[in-house]
């Protein structure tokens, strides 16, 4: 048995990916995700080698993949993300927004990739804009974050929306800030039922043209959207934090999280893979679940978003088209605009994460790592497309 703190997705990749892929015609862009994680950190991908400059240590670091759904590839793609947002931080409370679509969408959803996540963030921005903007709950003009996940903890199909929105936002006229009621934002039950009129109509619309696949017959399709409309969905809303520390603390939990981290992997044995999740339907539980290796692949490349698909996407006085409004907004907060230094190398942000300078000898602590050697890939490296083709030219 594997010690859980040697297991990572990419040995369950290597060890049983290709039967897998043998045995399953893949998408190009979960082939080119599992062949990223693979490679991430291996020789395969080439590297370099740092000598001390005071005793003549060596030390070899590996490329990494840089992919976004690799678990050891977001730490630093996520600090570099949120050194940017400090410049946009309010002095507010803050609120967390999370909309969810039934379960009985899962699969019409996974079918539909891009229509159905398009339209969740259509929705769920729409539903926001206006009831913040109306006179009967907010009367301004807000703005929010919103950071998409597919799946559940259990790793199924689980397309939900998290928000993150300032308590408050700008007047009609820009004159002044308006500020939501303490630990109140909007009111829940509104805020479901027209997400739910939003999401439903704009599914309507969408499933007449030619580019939904999947639709059972008019006759079910016209029950299934009845009981959807029938039915409360689920939105969830809290006050998370105050402060700007927390703010940033509480959001980099989000941006960059893959469908399951290392860290949440037990065992692998007898083509089986153990993991940790929580059932949020039985008290937040801590649990196990083993999966039979292919399953466990399978779910994890449900995950697996559209090519160039903008996961992360900003609304209201929050976009890139409303600085003017934001910078407004900090000028009647009196936020004191300074320049935020931002970690200028990847050293710099390992320094901050792991209070551990990459930069001083690991062995002699007082030289200096220098660059060396380049390490060329140790293989030839196939584009990924040419690699796709090769494999599944003969393929059933």
């Amino acid at each position: 048995m594997t010690r859980a703190s040697q297991i990572e997705i990419a040995d369950i990749f290597r060890e049983h990916g290709p039967a897998y892929r043998r045995n399953h015609r893949l998408p190009i862009r979960m082939f080119r995700v599992m062949s990223a994680i693979e490679r991430c950190r291996t020789a395969e991908l080439g590297g370099h080698v740092d000598e001390c400059d005071a005793c003549g240590y060596q030390r070899i670091s590996y490329n990494s993949c840089r992919n976004r759904h690799c678990p050891k590839c977001q730490s630093l793609a996520k600090e570099e993300w949120l050194a940017a947002r400090r410049e946009d931080l309010l002095p507010v409370e803050y609120f967390h927004v999370v909309f969810t679509i039934p379960d009985s969408l899962g699969p019409l959803a996974l079918r539909n990739q891009k229509a159905i996540y398009d339209l969740l963030f259509e929705s769920a921005s729409e539903t926001l804009l206006e009831l913040g903007n109306d006179p009967k709950h907010l009367g301004a003009e807000i703005g929010f974050i919103a950071i998409l996940h597919t799946w559940g903890q259990n790793l199924m199909d689980h397309p939900h929306l998290h928000c993150l929105v300032p308590g408050g936002g700008l007047a009609k006229d820009g004159s002044r800030w308006i500020s939501a009621r303490e630990n109140y934002l909007l009111p829940v039950k509104v805020l479901s039922r027209l997400f739910r009129g939003k999401f439903l109509h704009g599914l309507r619309e969408s499933t007449k043209g030619p580019t939904f696949v999947g639709l059972p017959s008019s006759n079910e399709w016209r029950r299934i959207l009845d009981d959807l409309y029938a039915k409360e969905w689920v939105v969830y809303s809290k006050p998370s934090f105050a402060g700007a520390g927390q703010v940033l603390e509480y959001l980099g939990r989000y941006t960059h999280r893959v469908a399951i981290a290392n860290h949440r992997l037990v065992s692998k044995e007898n083509g089986c893979v153990m993991f940790w999740w929580r059932d949020y339907r039985d008290g937040d539980k801590k649990k196990l679940m083993a999966l039979e290796s292919h399953e466990f692949i399978r779910r994890f490349l449900l995950h697996v978003l559209p090519e160039r698909y903008v996961k992360i996407r900003h609304y209201g006085i929050l976009s890139n088209r409303s600085k003017a409004k934001l910078r407004k907004c900090q000028e009647i907060l009196a936020v004191e605009r300074r320049k935020t230094k931002r970690d200028r190398c990847w050293e710099e942000i390992v320094l901050k994460l792991t209070g551990c300078d990459p930069r001083i000898c690991p062995n002699c602590g007082k030289g200096r790592m220098l660059r060396h050697e380049i390490l060329r890939p140790s293989v030839q490296i196939w584009p990924v497309r040419q690699l796709y083709l090769a494999l599944n030219t003969h393929s059933p």
